[in-house]
C-alpha cells in the first residue's frame, strides 16, 4: 500500500479548510516538541498559549486589540491575493497611515471636534493607498515585480518614521524621546471593554470583513478584479482591464493597512513613536492564507494569530519561555501551511499493491 498525489480535476470546496486544519495541527505538534526542547511541559506551554489569555477580561481584551489590525489588513490583502496581486508591503502602508493620522492629531492638538478622528482614519486610508500606488504604477507602467517593490517601500517607510519622530514631529517637551506629543481625547478611539486596552477601532475591522464578503462574493467589481488578475488575456477579451485589477488590489490593501496604522496610534499607543507595529503587516499575510483567502475564514484565522501573539506573552511570564517563541510559532504556522497547500491542487490516493504471481507452466 502506498500514497500517491493525484491532480485535482476541479477545486475542492473543503480543501482550504483541510489545509488550514492540517497546518494548525502540525504547528501544535511541532510546538509541543519545541517546548520539550526548552525543557518545559508541552501541556503547560500550550495552556499558556491558547487557554490562559481567554481566562481573564484583560487577556480577552488583548486578543481583540491584536486581532483588529490583523483582521483589517488581512481582509485588504486577501482581495489582491485572490487576483494574484502580491502586496507584501502592508507594514509600510500601515506606517504611512499612522504618520498621516498622527500628523492631523498633532496639527489639531487641543481640538474637541468629533470630526477629528474620522478625518484621521480617512487620512490614514489615503496615505496607505498613496504608498501602495507607487507599486501599482511601477507594476502597470514598467512591469516591476510588486513583491519586491512593496517590500522595499516598507523599509523606506520605516526610515521615514524614524526621521519624523526624531525631528519634525518629535515632542519638544518629551525629554528627547523619539515620539510625538500624546494625542487628545478627540483624536483617540474609546475603550470597547472597560478594564482592557481593546478599543472601538476593532469595529472598523468587523465592518471591513462585511464589506470584503460583499465585494468578493456578491459584486461584479470583485469578479472583474479576480478575472483581471488571474487571466489578463481572458479579461481583456471580456472587456475587463488587467491593469485596473492591479490598481484596485493594491489600493484596497493599502487603504486597509493605512486605517490599521491609525488604529494603533489613536488606540493603544496614543502617540506616534518608533515602534508602531509588532509586524502586523507581515503576520497578516499568514492570516490571509490560513483563512483560505475567504472573509469568514480570515475572521477566525486572525483570532488564532492574535491568540498566538498574546499567548506568547503569557507563556513568557508563566512558563518562562523566551520571546522568540511567538515568532517561531508564526513561522511554523506559515511553513506547515505552505507544505499542506499541495492539497489545494492535488488529492492523496491510497493504492493497494497487487501481489504478482508467477504462472507455472506445465509441461
Amino acid at each position: 500500500m502506498k500514497l500517491r498525489l493525484e491532480p485535482r480535476t476541479e477545486p475542492s470546496v473543503f480543501a482550504p479548510f483541510l489545509v488550514s486544519g492540517l497546518a494548525i495541527l502540525l504547528t501544535l505538534i511541532a510546538g509541543s516538541l519545541l517546548f520539550l526542547f526548552y525543557g518545559k511541559s508541552p501541556a503547560a506551554g500550550l495552556h499558556a498559549f491558547f487557554i490562559e489569555p481567554l481566562q481573564s477580561r484583560y487577556g480577552i481584551g488583548e486578543v481583540l486589540l491584536k486581532m483588529g489590525p490583523l483582521l483589517l489588513i488581512a481582509q485588504g490583502l486577501a482581495v489582491g491575493f485572490r487576483a494574484r496581486v502580491w502586496n507584501i508591503g502592508a507594514e509600510g502602508q500601515l506606517i504611512l497611515g499612522a504618520i498621516a493620522g498622527a500628523w492631523l492629531a498633532i496639527l489639531f492638538d487641543g481640538s474637541s471636534s468629533p470630526m477629528l478622528l474620522p478625518a484621521m482614519v480617512l487620512a490614514g486610508a489615503l496615505a496607505g493607498m498613496s504608498w501602495a500606488a507607487i507599486a501599482a504604477f511601477l507594476r502597470t507602467r514598467f512591469n516591476a515585480n510588486e513583491i519586491l517593490v512593496t517590500f522595499m517601500l516598507s523599509s523606506i517607510a520605516l526610515q521615514l518614521l524614524y526621521y519624523l519622530v526624531t525631528g519634525p514631529l518629535k515632542d519638544p517637551a518629551g525629554f528627547n524621546f523619539p515620539q510625538s506629543i500624546t494625542f487628545g481625547a478627540s483624536a483617540t478611539f474609546t475603550l470597547l471593554i472597560e478594564g482592557t486596552r481593546a478599543n472601538t477601532s476593532f469595529l472598523l475591522a468587523l465592518v471591513a470583513t462585511a464589506l470584503a464578503w460583499l465585494f468578493v462574493e456578491r459584486s461584479l467589481a470583485g469578479y472583474k478584479l479576480v478575472v483581471g488578475g488571474l487571466a489578463p488575456p481572458a479579461a481583456s477579451y471580456a472587456g475587463f482591464s488587467a491593469n485596473r485589477a492591479v490598481w484596485a488590489a493594491l489600493l484596497i490593501g493599502g487603504a486597509a493597512a493605512g486605517i490599521a496604522g491609525v488604529g494603533e496610534v489613536a488606540g493603544p499607543l496614543g502617540m506616534l513613536q518608533r515602534n508602531i507595529s509588532p509586524g502586523y503587516g507581515f503576520a497578516a499575510i499568514i492570516v490571509a492564507f490560513l483563512g483560505g483567502l475567504h472573509p469568514i475564514g480570515i475572521l477566525f484565522s486572525s483570532a488564532l494569530m492574535a491568540l498566538i501573539y498574546v499567548g506568547g506573552d503569557f507563556a513568557r511570564l508563566s512558563v518562562g519561555l523566551p520571546n522568540a517563541v511567538t515568532m517561531i510559532f508564526q513561522g511554523m504556522l506559515l511553513t506547515f501551511y505552505l507544505l499542506s497547500a499541495v492539497l489545494l491542487t492535488s488529492r492523496l490516493r491510497i493504492e493497494k499493491g497487487a501481489r504478482r504471481h508467477d504462472a507455472v507452466a506445465e509441461t
